[in-house]
């Protein structure tokens, strides 16, 4: 299979400048103020006058990056355009319907159908379904429509307000309503999300205790990840070999993302033990590259073992020279049969004590088609079929002895265009479970559990040191009645 070139690299984190909610915000706004007057570009004053407007509306744009207003509250987001209709009288219908027409052009036609139908085959006809999936989604990205357009149809009049002011002496500003204006949205915002926003995850502050007892140390774990795979469809679907895994393992049934439940985020977190706020990682828009703290592949290093992560491209900009990556630039029929076969390439050339390895497929259909369809749970089935396939080849090529197979998501997906980032309903519970010679058979533990138990959990599998700043807690239950010697 194909890796992702250094072309495709750079055009993930371009994509995600589009993609992600808070970096498209101004991008946007500014790119349709600068249509809106597209006539006037040869002239001096307008530049000048643009600049001043940009000036305006800065603290907007400030305020609206450091906050999110997630999930319900984005139904606050109408509360200030309505105070700037009652407060002031420039606004501009023209310039409100020009970006409101770009908005849904941009998420319907050319993320929704073009975009998907080069990326991963989806249809031409894929707009006839994905409007209403924008106008349903509640993650943290650009797609999420009931949290943008309260924000641009906010922004964008008063741009053009201080533009057609310094442009023109026939309009003027109360300069100090506009402060005061300003003042009075920062306060709201403080106060909404210091009372209501109350749903994060809670964070542990201590660092993860080791344990005494003992255990087998294994060979190897391998662990799956089926990217966006929401609990329920799951559960819904028809997949007989995981079911297995999970019947004669044992199940976490309460197993908790991280906040932003974003893909790099929650890989970030697992292969770190932490959270965002120490690894470093808030989005997949990854400014700084490279995680802050140790990695489970750091400690392995530190005992001369390796592993390996095998994933898109983005996750480069966390994980750095520690992925393989494979192209995510494929019809979406064959990536997971594709990623299969670059998996079995890369266990026979690295041999890696820990292996990581990433199924997009249901993501993207999660995506592209919304995860309450047919389409999303045939995805999941795929998966099943693919693993069994997988797991099989393993066995036969002696890489499962004295290993424990980890099956997971790194977050589920909300409805919508399969949105996570804010913990909406089917994002926050992930699938989790363990299969091995040194895990309990038919186990179901129901205690609240965090995705940052992977790294410690791994790392006590195999013997090794566990990651500096690892907060999560060795999921011990597990290894409590342990499977007899044989048994599968």
């Amino acid at each position: 299979m194909k890796q992702a070139s250094g072309f495709e690299k750079v055009a993930a984190r371009c994509w995600n400048l589009l993609n992600e909610g808070k970096p498209f915000t101004p991008i946007f706004v500014t790119g349709t103020v600068l249509l809106f007057y597209i006539t006037q570009w040869s002239s001096l004053v307008f530049w000048s006058s643009f600049l001043i407007g940009f000036g305006a509306i800065l603290p907007l744009l400030v305020l609206y990056y450091n906050y999110d207003y997630p999930l319900f509250l984005r139904n606050y987001l109408w509360i200030p355009l309505i105070g700037y209709l009652l407060l002031f009288d420039h606004f501009s219908l023209t310039a409100t319907l020009l970006a409101v027409s770009l908005y849904f052009f941009f998420t319907v036609f050319f993320w929704g159908t073009f975009y998907y139908h080069l990326r991963i085959g989806t249809s031409w006809l894929n707009f006839t379904r994905f409007w209403k999936l924008v106008l349903k989604n509640s993650d943290s990205t650009s797609g999420n429509a009931q949290e943008q357009l309260p924000k641009f149809l906010l922004i964008i009049p008063i741009w053009v307000m201080v533009v057609d002011s310094a442009s023109s002496s026939a309009i003027s500003i109360d300069w100090s309503r506009l402060l005061l204006f300003y003042a009075g949205i920062w306060l709201f915002s403080f106060i909404l999300h210091r009372h209501l926003f109350d749903w994060k995850p809670e964070i542990k502050t201590s660092y993860t205790e080791t344990v005494d007892q003992p255990i087998t140390h294994n060979e190897r774990v391998i662990m799956i990840v089926i990217d966006g795979m929401r609990k329920e469809r799951f559960q819904e679907a028809n997949t007989p070999f995981l079911d297995s895994l999970k019947k004669n393992g044992t199940e976490y049934s309460q197993m908790e993302t991280v906040y932003p439940a974003r893909t790099v985020v929650c890989f970030s977190s697992m292969m770190t033990g932490t959270y965002p706020f120490e690894h470093g990682i808030k989005s997949n828009m990854v400014w700084n590259q490279g995680v802050k703290v140790e990695t489970i592949f750091d400690s392995l290093r530190k005992m001369d073992k390796t592993g390996r992560l095998l994933g898109i491209a983005h996750l480069v900009d966390a994980m750095g020279d520690d992925v393989d990556t494979v192209t995510a630039v494929m019809n979406n029929d064959v990536a997971d049969t594709n990623i299969m076969g670059r998996a079995r390439q890369v266990m026979k050339e690295k041999d890696p004590s820990f292996f990581t390895l990433q199924l997009i497929g249901t993501d993207q259909t999660g995506h592209a088609r919304g995860v309450l369809y047919d389409e999303y749970i045939q995805k999941i089935e795929e998966a099943d079929r693919l693993i069994e396939e997988y797991v099989k080849w393993l066995e036969e090529n002696g890489y499962m002895k004295n290993t424990t197979l980890i099956v997971c998501a790194d977050h589920g997906q909300a409805d919508g265009i399969g949105g996570h980032g804010h913990l909406d309903e089917g994002e926050r519970f992930v699938p989790f479970f363990m299969n091995g010679p040194t895990i309990a058979s038919g186990k179901v533990i129901e205690d609240k559990h965090s995705l940052t138990s992977v790294a410690p959990t791994v790392s006590y599998l195999i013997g090794a040191p566990i990651p500096t700043h690892s907060r999560g807690s060795i999921l011990t239950d597990a290894f409590d009645n342990r499977k007899k010697e044989g048994s599968q």
